[in-house]
């Protein structure tokens, strides 16, 4: 029999078997007989008819169905060969399925998917598993589309047009008829939905729904970015209308409502090039020597009602988006950059969680509630981080943002040094606590007025930056605290962190033990010091970014939830966002909870509030997406004009096709196809994180220093490889 014989005559068995259990899955408590099975799946000639017969004996004898009286046949309890699955689609064209309950994904060769596309729910045949080979199935239908809208290239024919989408996991391009080409032109990229896919054609139909621009572009490639992820870019219409129209004035009715703050010392710190400033800290030293520290937030749900077509955006959009070039802000300009923004010498609605604090920052007492304050000062990170490093007030020119040298109060200056001080307490109880210390380095760049880059820099966490992140965790922690231990328990938003996976830290410490560094399993504290020691001792070291990484990718994402289980990362039990409304939904959502429940209300519809916890995570899923694709396509921009250099950098990852590569001066990671290394035939080690030659033995492997050069930049798939320069030609 020749192999193409063989090979249908397989297929025909599959698509019986499968028809077998199609039919006793459906109706499990009847049994059928081979001709009342053949009669449902069509079956209507000899040759199937004792394929049909013979694969039925197959499955009695393996225990898959059983036989409950002679020729009647039926499925046999708690067994299934049909389930619901998530695609997780290869840029080779094949798939596996995410099953719950089942161990191993389900691998899909690409003749299979039956028109599924990357992340849809599906339902999937899996076949009987032969003998220690991986599970093996195919798609029967799609339930539900992840998403229906593509970017793509405009490949324009005489009366239609295929758009090739961008995306590498997308196998097929799209039909798009004349009369629904939105006068896109050939070349163009835009954004296609899909509209129909037929049984009998090989592509599915759609339509352009919006032209991005020319491919290359740098607005085209920002857009296409928010296209891809469903983000948007601007504001309808009708929303920015009715948020142009809000009463943003400051009423003496609403201030008496409030707790009046506006005598008290307050300042914001930002970074210098903020625009929206949605946290300010106030300070005063009390008559009993303890110290009152308010943590003050932009009141967003005092204009941000419910009910209205800017609480439904804000609420779809879920979170503003920080793009390299760009913020998308979750809320309008009039709220988010003016009547929200805390600014110096402005009157302002707060809602605050203000506590006393001892010498040892101890709480001694705590309040939360509705206020009104009057900033005193803004400052930018490197103003606080002068004062607290040099104990003085004169501010230099070269760091001002005031563009010219000043003197800040002493009282200011007496107060950032005591708050520095408290911080630093606070942050020393959280990692006794066995919270863990993450200062990955952050790629930025320094752009000109075209948006082109010209320099890169890396953002690093200073005191003043610690400063501000252990009093909003504070005040985070405690709001949380104070609803989650109420009885009778109270629907709330949380901000929970799971244990990370002990098979990922298992991964984690074969990769990190290569470098003399080593995990310690005894307990949750010893893992979590263990995992600090690494951190700390990676620090200005070749392998710190891919360690840092690494390290990350190991642990749990955090996520909104009302079923609290704490927050493993910070090492707290109550953990919620309540201190960013201007830029996170969950936030606002906290803010109104908590006012509610202040009032003495009822606990809030529990299925409601889950909800749109999932949909916030969701949404800030795309968003990091969206940011992390902007910082890849700005590196490729940036590294076009490097063409000619050479650069020293880290391998950062090893896969059968190639190993990725990250430039130690830039950050910038690319990667060496295998088949581009000259000398030798290299083949991947799983086990060894290396791929090895198979002449020579050379071994490339995690964490080596190599030297490389740019051999492509590709912006509009955001790709960027290099090729390797060997150490003998140096």
């Amino acid at each position: 029999m020749s192999k193409r014989n063989k090979k249908a005559k397989n297929h025909r068995k599959n698509e019986i078997t499968k028809g077998i259990f199609t039919v006793l899955e459906k109706e499990p408590n009847k049994s059928f007989n081979y001709k009342q099975i053949a009669a449902k799946i069509n079956i209507t000639d000899a040759q199937d008819r004792n394929t049909l017969i013979k694969r039925l004996t197959q499955l009695k004898e393996k225990k898959r169905i059983q036989e409950v009286d002679r020729g009647q046949f039926k499925v046999l309890e708690n067994t299934k060969t049909y389930y619901e699955g998530t695609v997780d689609l290869t840029g080779k064209g094949h798939a596996y399925i995410v099953v719950d309950g089942i161990d191993d994904d389900v691998f899909i060769p690409s003749n299979k998917l039956n028109k599924a596309f990357h992340k849809d729910k599906v339902e999937v045949f899996i076949y009987p598993r032969k003998k220690s080979k991986k599970l093996e199935g195919e798609v029967v239908r799609v339930l539900e589309r992840y998403k229906t809208t593509f970017v793509g290239i405009v490949d324009m024919q005489k009366t239609f047009a295929f758009v090739r989408p961008t995306d590498f996991r997308m196998y097929t391009d799209i039909f798009v008829s004349k009369d629904k080409l939105a006068n896109a032109k050939d070349g163009e990229k835009v954004l296609v939905e899909i509209t129909d896919w037929p049984d009998d054609v090989d592509s599915p139909f759609g339509r352009i729904s919006q032209v991005l621009g020319i491919p290359g572009e740098h607005d085209t490639e920002i857009h296409s970015i928010l296209a891809e992820y469903g983000l948007p870019y601007s504001f309808p219409e009708d929303v920015q209308k009715f948020a142009d129209g809000l009463d943003t004035s400051i009423k003496e009715e609403e201030i008496r409502k409030r707790k009046d703050l506006r005598n008290v010392l307050t300042f914001t710190i930002d970074p210098k090039d903020a625009k929206d400033f949605d946290d300010a800290l106030s300070f005063q030293k009390l008559e009993n020597g303890n110290y009152e520290i308010g943590i003050h937030i932009a009141d967003v749900s005092h204009y941000l009602q419910k009910d209205t077509i800017l609480d439904d955006e804000a609420y779809e959009r879920a979170t503003s988006v920080y793009l390299v070039d760009r913020v998308v802000p979750m809320l309008p300009e009039v709220l988010s950059n003016n009547a929200c923004s805390l600014r110096p010498n402005e009157e302002k609605y707060t809602f605050s969680a203000i506590f006393e604090l001892d010498e040892n920052a101890t709480i001694r007492n705590q309040w939360f509630g509705r206020t009104v304050i009057d900033s005193n000062e803004r400052f930018a990170y490197e103003e606080a981080q002068h004062i607290i490093e040099t104990g003085s007030g004169e501010i230099p020119e070269e760091i001002s943002i005031r563009e010219t040298a000043y003197k800040v109060s002493d009282e200011v200056v007496d107060a950032t040094l005591k708050m520095d001080e408290l911080a630093k307490i606070m942050r020393d109880k959280r990692m006794d606590q066995g919270a863990l210390s993450f200062d990955k380095v952050e790629v930025r760049f320094n752009l000109d007025e075209n948006n082109e880059p010209v320099g890169v820099y890396f953002k690093e966490s200073k005191d003043a930056n610690k400063l501000i992140e252990e009093f909003m965790l504070l005040a985070n922690r405690k709001v949380a605290e104070f609803i989650g231990k109420q009885k009778p328990k109270k629907t709330f938003v949380y901000r929970i962190h799971d244990d990370p996976d002990p098979d990922k830290l298992m991964a984690l410490n074969g990769i990190v033990s290569r470098f003399g560094h080593k995990l310690d399993f005894k307990d949750k504290k010893t893992i979590s010091s263990s995992l600090n020691k690494l951190l700390e001792d990676v620090k200005g070291k070749r392998e710190q970014n891919m360690v840092d990484t690494l390290t990350i990718r190991s642990m749990s994402k955090a996520i909104y939830t009302i079923d609290n289980i704490g927050h493993y990362g910070l090492a707290f039990d109550y953990y919620t966002h309540f201190t960013s409304p201007i830029r996170r939904y969950p936030d606002v959502m906290v803010h109104r909870l908590l006012q509610h429940y202040l009032d003495g209300g009822k606990s809030a519809n529990a299925e409601e509030f889950e909800k749109k916890c999932k949909h916030s995570s969701d949404m800030e899923y795309l968003a990091s997406s969206a940011e992390r694709d902007s910082i890849k396509y700005m590196q490729i921009k940036f590294m076009q004009d490097h063409k000619d250099e050479e650069f020293r950098g880290v391998i950062s990852g090893v896969t059968e096709w190639g190993i990725y590569v990250e430039i130690i001066s830039n950050k910038c990671e690319g990667m060496i196809r295998i088949r581009d290394i000259k000398g030798d035939y290299f083949i991947f080690d799983e086990r060894e994180y290396a791929i090895i030659g198979e002449r020579t033995k050379k071994k490339y492997t995690l964490g080596d220093e190599v030297t490389v050069m740019v051999k492509n930049t590709d912006l509009i798939k955001r790709h960027l490889d290099f090729a390797l320069i060997p150490e003998d030609t140096k």
